[in-house]
């Protein structure tokens, strides 16, 4: 029986390391020097999930050439409390997203502002000050 209870509890404490270890700090994939803001970019896909909500955006450089960002947001929770909901941004919203770049070049970032197609600007829960 005890054997029993010692196997169920390592397999607990596995599963339950799992989950932190797919959070992040901001800092360990962004970086508050490289600075995004991205205006009247078209939304292409939100996934509304733990940990981090994303949302997706075509944006055009000055040659004409399309590349789609990714931006990560907060909980879902987090931007609940923030006046979010899942249909605050619908594909084909254009919208303008201030954040911070990846560190490593990838066309991935880290939203704190968005201005959505009506003109308000949401806070998008999270900030390099606390890495949320």
């Amino acid at each position: 029986m005890a054997a029993k209870a010692l196997i169920l509890a390592a397999s607990l404490s596995v599963l339950m390391t799992v989950p932190m270890l797919a959070h992040h700090s901001f800092g360990s994939e962004y970086d508050e020097k490289k600075p995004l803001k991205f205006e009247n970019v078209t939304v292409t896909k939100l996934e509304w999930t733990n940990p981090h909500a994303r949302f997706y955006v075509d944006v055009k450089d000055s040659s004409g050439k399309i590349t789609n960002w990714n931006f990560e947001l907060a909980s879902p929770n987090v931007l609940k409390r923030n006046g979010w909901t899942k249909n605050t941004l619908k594909e084909g919203d254009k919208v303008t997203v201030m954040g911070s770049a990846a560190k490593d070049g990838a066309t991935l970032g880290h939203a704190q502002t968005v201005i959505g197609p009506d003109g308000k600007r949401l806070f998008a829960g999270s900030n390099t000050a606390d890495g949320q």
